[in-house]
Order: structure tokens, then sequence, then C-alpha cells
């Protein structure tokens, strides 16, 4: 399964920790390609894992995690305007 995950962590006192172990777990699973956005190939199980890791660290009460999935990669249409980085090149 394709997916594409984007998290928002409140920086508030404990913010940057929270924020330091979500990225590192989230760079595990997937590919970085923007501030809190990754991208990649996942199997149902692969997500279920990392769901339960990130319940670790996330605050429910003040953090978030959207994960958007799909079939396959070809089953999303993808534009980019502005700055292409180098670590975006994988996905053309």
């Amino acid at each position: 399964m394709y997916v594409i995950l984007t998290y928002d962590i409140k920086l508030d006192e404990t913010g940057p920790r929270v924020l330091r172990r979500v990225f590192k777990l989230c760079k595990k699973y997937l590919t970085h390609i923007q501030n809190s956005v990754f991208e990649g190939e996942l199997s149902e199980s692969q997500i279920m894992q990392l769901n339960s890791e990130l319940k670790k660290y996330i605050r429910d009460d003040k953090d978030s995690v959207i994960i958007f999935k799909s079939r396959h990669e070809r089953w999303l249409e993808k534009d980019f305007w502005g700055k292409c980085d180098n670590k975006l090149s994988n996905i053309f």
C-alpha cells in the first residue's frame, strides 16, 4: 500500500523531544520528503506497527498524525510547485 504520512507536533516544553522521536520513527518506515511529510510503500501490518510505535510518543490532546493510503503510487497524481529537492527525485 502506498502511504503519505504527515504530522503536527505542538512545540511546548516537551514538544521538541516528541518531534525528534516521531521524526526518527517515521524515517525508519518511510522516505522523508518535506518537513513533516513522509511517503512510501508499507504493508497493512507495517502500518499497524508504525501506529503502535507512534502511540508511545504522540500526545492525543496536542499532536496529530494523518496517513493517506492508496493501493499503489500510480493511482495518485502528484504535482510539484516551487522548489523540487533531490530527495523527491525517487518518485518521478
